[in-house]
């Protein structure tokens, strides 16, 4: 089967790419830079996109059978805002998919984008958008709502942990979620591409609070439990600073106010992963 991967070269791309080679697909990995993948060496054709750039993906989905989107926001950017990248550059691609007559349009997008008070954050907004545009097109579709991954909250957490000293919202300690490993979530995407017309709210095997999770940080790391409680509308404060603003990160912020003050629990759960085991093995490989 002929599958385009846009995206292809961030951290879910690059495991949805090892996924696609490893079934014996024959794929096109499309982004804006090639990076090399362990295990999928010459398994792949590359090709450079920009999806602000409609022009760079003329004729990109010719004689596709499925297209899987990754394509998102993850990051400031001073450039760019999740309704240029999230929501348009996606749109883009879906032109291309829908002249070419592909068959099957995955979308990778985030739980909870759908809940009243998400429209004001835009990195859930602009996939929402998406996912109301997909459901109205002509091409099937399959929509993945992942509730975050192992590696973001090792990531987002290790500052605090090495400072010896957790940040979390007040009242929302016992928020909870259900993080998922990439690797699985990237085996279930390949494993369901041609579904259809289908959401699955995509986590782990674990649901654990975000207080709990600290605490595993903590002492993944051989460090004592210190969590100082911050309340929300700091938050909200802080996201609206010149100086945030000017470095284009209040939409960050603002996405991590709600993942901390939301419950993240997906119904569709993948993987045999321990979350716990991988926080060990994640800060003790930190800590050598």
């Amino acid at each position: 089967m002929k599958v385009l991967l846009a995206g292809a070269f961030g951290n879910l791309g690059a495991e949805i790419l090892r996924s696609l080679c490893r079934d014996g697909h024959e794929v096109i990995a499309a982004d804006l830079k090639e990076r090399p993948v362990e295990g999928t060496e010459g398994k792949y054709t590359f090709r450079s996109i920009d999806a602000t750039d409609p022009s760079t993906l003329k004729g990109i989905c010719d004689g596709v059978d499925v297209v899987i989107t990754t394509m998102g926001l993850t990051g400031a950017s001073t450039k760019f805002t999740a309704y240029d990248i999230d929501y348009q550059g996606n749109m883009n691609l879906y032109s291309e998919a829908k002249k070419a007559g592909v068959k099957k349009f995955n979308y990778i997008s985030v739980i909870s984008c759908d809940e009243p008070g998400a429209e004001k954050v835009p990195m859930l907004h602009a996939k929402y958008l998406v996912e109301e545009e997909l459901k109205k097109g002509p091409v099937d579709w399959i929509i993945y709502r992942p509730t975050g991954y192992f590696y973001d909250i090792a990531k987002v957490f290790r500052p605090y942990v090495e400072k010896g000293e957790m940040q979390l919202l007040k009242g929302y300690g016992q928020v909870k979620a259900n993080v998922v490993d990439c690797p699985d979530f990237a085996d279930f995407i390949a494993e369901h591409m041609n579904d259809r017309n289908v959401t699955y709210n995509v986590g782990g095997k674990e649901t654990y609070s975000y207080e709990e999770m600290a605490d595993m940080c903590f002492k993944a790391a051989g460090k004592p439990t210190k969590i100082k409680w911050a309340p929300i509308w700091l938050f909200g404060i802080l996201a609206n600073l010149p100086k945030i603003k000017k470095a284009g990160k209040h939409d960050i912020i603002l996405f991590s106010r709600w993942t901390l003050s939301h419950d993240l629990v997906g119904d569709t759960k993948v993987g045999d992963k321990s979350f716990a085991a991988y926080l060990k093995e994640y800060f003790g490989r930190e800590g050598k």
